[in-house]
């Protein structure tokens, strides 16, 4: 199974212009979390805030056969795990700007604003969480009629 690291890695090498720092530390948030038998599907990385000129901020994403993962480590001390279920997800929104882009996923409480991105990786990105979470919460919804 390939990690988290590696698969943000590949990211980064597949679109340079988007703007992340510390990747590898910012994986292993996520990979301490995982579940035994949780599957990586997907991950990307940018900026955790709204603001295309703050670069301090970094966070990876991993999309996994379970739900959405966002890990931010701290420079000097701690780490944020987020983590969104499909019940929880609203909406996806593709922001592209001049240089960048933005991811926003809308959720049931917050919204989690990813910026800096390459222009070039929003398609993907675009399709990988709309895919991932329209199956996901069909298959939800499946599975509260049954336990109904």
């Amino acid at each position: 199974m390939t990690s988290v690291s590696t698969k943000v890695t590949n990211f980064k090498k597949k679109y340079p212009f988007t703007v992340a720092w510390r990747i590898k530390s910012h994986a292993k948030v996520i990979e301490k979390h995982l579940e035994k038998d949780e599957k990586v599907l997907y991950v990307f990385t940018g900026q955790y805030n709204a603001s295309a000129i703050d670069f301090m901020h970094t966070a990876v994403l991993a999309i996994t056969d379970k739900r959405l993962l966002v890990g931010v480590d701290r420079v000097l001390y701690g780490y944020f795990l987020y983590s969104i279920t499909p019940d929880m997800f609203n909406d996806l929104t593709i922001v592209s700007n001049l240089l960048w882009g933005k991811v926003i996923i809308d959720t049931v409480k917050e919204e989690v604003i990813v910026s800096n991105i390459s222009k070039s990786a929003l398609p993907e990105i675009s399709e990988r969480v709309t895919k991932y979470m329209m199956e996901a919460k069909k298959d939800y919804k499946e599975k509260s009629v049954k336990k109904a």
